[in-house]
């Protein structure tokens, strides 16, 4: 018999690898930075290093397997989004929460211009009290690490919170 299992999210590992890789590419992982941007691509490689399970389900899932073998919402900002917030299977999953309720470990995303939102930071750090000031990113596509959020210009700005992660276990007969 098989179960979905849930278990927590490790925010120390997505925190420290955001951190190690702010500034370098993983070479297990390509640069999308000259085709549209490697944001979204980090942060799912910070989520992963938390969550340490991807989906696979066709399309639907988040997963990585090479630059043409991946999903949707490995790298792009609003499949990323979708993925977190509906996913009721294995992986990671989230809801979108305001400022007051995020953690390190977290994503962010911004609206810049033209009414989407196009850039996914990690959160690295969140100091008392909670403003913008006091949340701190890292960021590919323009690398930057322990940037205050405060420092970007933009129209709109959402939270997903790392609720957990879920993994299939299959129970001896």
């Amino acid at each position: 018999m098989t179960r979905l299992v849930e278990f927590e999210y490790n925010r120390n590992r997505a925190v420290e690898y955001a951190h190690y890789w702010a500034y370098r590419r993983n070479p297990d992982f390509y640069n999308f930075q000259d085709i549209g941007g490697d944001c979204t691509n980090f942060a799912s490689q910070c989520i992963f290093a938390g969550a340490g399970i991807m989906n696979y389900t066709p399309t639907y899932g988040w997963y990585y397997i090479s630059a043409s073998d991946r999903s949707p919402s490995w790298a792009g900002v609003q499949y990323l989004y979708n993925f977190l917030t509906t996913n009721k299977g294995v992986g990671p999953y989230g809801v979108e929460v305001g400022p007051q309720d995020v953690q390190p470990g977290d994503i962010c995303q911004l609206n810049i211009s033209k009414n989407v939102f196009h850039h996914t930071p990690v959160i690295v750090r969140v100091e008392q009290p909670i403003t913008l000031d006091n949340i701190f990113i890292a960021a590919h596509t323009r690398d930057v690490d322990c940037r205050p959020l405060s420092t970007y210009t933009y129209t709109a700005l959402r939270f997903v919170h790392i609720q957990g992660v879920r993994t299939i276990v299959t129970d001896p007969d």
